[in-house]
């Protein structure tokens, strides 16, 4: 009965995994607002019960997406960052030279945390508010690298950092795999670390 029991449970956690994957699929690809739930119902092959039994509400599966995003970003972040454990400025350099490959791949069509709140634009959005999480929290962690590399300035450097990744991602969104600037993105991140650690 309890070997049943597990089954059971485990059969449960994959259809949610299986219905979140193909969800979060259409909700980057494709756009949040533009997908419907009949869309995801026909993609993932369930009933609009089963989903219903997995996620409450539309809202409830984009929060499941965002969040599983943003679980994303930050295990690809913690491995960069172990590539050079003993040099804060080697990280940040090993960070955005992890986004510019990144950004370089047909799968990477931008940010979907930028994506989130072009379609949820009202600041006391829930949708919204997660992204601003997301992004705060890079900016303070692009912030505690400054400071252990000796930048004098380190608010002020995450601050730039934060927005040259923003904008590599929207310019991907914007021009696609072939925009020459994008080869740029870990140059541009290095000259702003060593005028930063110059300056000092």
């Amino acid at each position: 009965m309890v070997a049943n029991m597990k089954k059971r449970n485990l059969s449960k956690e994959a259809t949610r995994e299986h219905i979140l994957k193909v969800a979060s699929e259409l909700f980057y690809t494709q756009g949040i607002r533009a997908v419907g739930i009949d869309t995801i119902v026909a993609k993932s092959g369930v009933a609009k019960t089963t989903l219903y039994d997995h996620f409450s509400s539309k809202d409830m599966l984009v929060h499941s997406y965002l969040m599983s995003q943003d679980q994303m970003f930050w295990k690809m972040w913690e491995l960069t960052l172990d590539l050079h454990p003993q040099s804060p400025k080697l990280q940040i350099i090993d960070l955005f030279e992890m986004f510019e490959a990144g950004i370089h791949t047909p799968e990477v069509l931008g940010c979907a945390f930028l994506s989130a709140v072009s379609e949820y634009p009202e600041y006391d959005q829930p949708i919204h508010q997660l992204a601003v999480v997301h992004k705060q929290k890079v900016k303070q962690s692009f912030q505690e690298l400054a400071q252990k590399a000796g930048v004098s300035q380190p608010e002020l450097l995450a601050e730039q950092l934060l927005l040259l990744l923003n904008g590599a991602f929207a310019t991907k969104r914007v021009f696609g795999v072939n925009e020459n600037s994008l080869r740029q993105v870990a140059k541009i991140a290095k000259m702003l670390l060593n005028a930063h650690l110059a300056g000092d």
